[in-house]
């Protein structure tokens, strides 16, 4: 099981900077585009308790602080291996400001499994199309401004290795940030028969949950059968608990 207490940790050393998490799928250029926004400014290590290697970097923009962790590469959030497990749990527990989902823009459709789930899981998503360059050779042509408006976020393309585009990726993460940019990612919807198990364990979730996961992505979880998110829930909720009594034991 991934430290969640550890993720949050990390994140409250750096109160003032703004945590942005790095996932996609493997071969995206997902570490191109970390090495180019973070420079020298970064370190690697492994992931509390596993061997599944670790980078975190800074940099500045806009005078503002930005905290880069670059996710293990994954193909989905359905937990199945340990980079899985890693990138999900970070995502929904140590909550960052803003995840960038990197694609390869030469195959989007593969890539874009991925984007959607992370879109159930949290609402502030911007979507790097790289590779663009690749794309052009084999006649592919994205139209950026129409995926966009259908995911219902922000979609910048880039060709990490020329540093295309990568200024513009910092500018709309910033407006995430500071609220110019509003999301309203795309919600799927499934089967009749889901979607009214979904309804029928919503009010339930809510109130074991109490804001700090969308009810809807964990009943779509539940409904998988994905006993490992039942895990990590009861890890982060029992340290909220002991986090919340710290800070009344503090006031006192």
């Amino acid at each position: 099981m991934v430290s969640i207490n550890n993720q949050l940790s990390e994140k409250k050393v750096t109160e003032k900077e703004i945590v942005v998490a790095l996932a996609g799928n493997p071969n995206t250029g997902k570490s191109t585009i970390f090495n180019a926004l973070t420079g020298l400014k970064q370190h690697t290590g492994n992931w509390p308790g596993k061997t599944v290697s670790y980078a975190r970097g800074n940099y500045v923009h806009r005078g503002k602080s930005f905290v880069l962790v670059d996710l293990p590469g994954t193909y989905s959030l359905l937990a199945n291996s340990i980079d899985e497990l890693i990138a999900r749990d970070f995502i929904c527990f140590a909550k960052p400001d803003v995840t960038i989902v990197v694609t390869d823009a030469t195959n989007l459709i593969r890539n874009l499994n991925l984007a959607l789930q992370i879109m159930e899981a949290t609402n502030n998503v911007v979507v790097a199309i790289n590779l663009l360059d690749e794309a052009e050779r084999k006649g592919i042509i994205v139209n950026i401004d129409k995926l966009s408006e259908k995911l219902g976020l922000p979609v910048v393309g880039t060709v990490a290795r020329n540093q295309m585009g990568l200024n513009r990726l910092k500018d709309t993460i910033d407006d995430i940030v500071t609220k110019k940019i509003v999301t309203n990612p795309l919600k799927i919807h499934y089967p009749p028969e889901i979607e009214q198990k979904i309804q029928e364990m919503t009010p339930e979730l809510e109130n074991i949950l109490k804001g700090e996961l969308n009810p809807r992505w964990v009943a779509l979880r539940i409904l998988e059968g994905d006993k490992t998110l039942i895990d990590s829930i009861k890890q982060y909720l029992v340290y909220k608990e002991i986090d919340i009594k710290g800070e009344v034991a503090l006031c006192h």
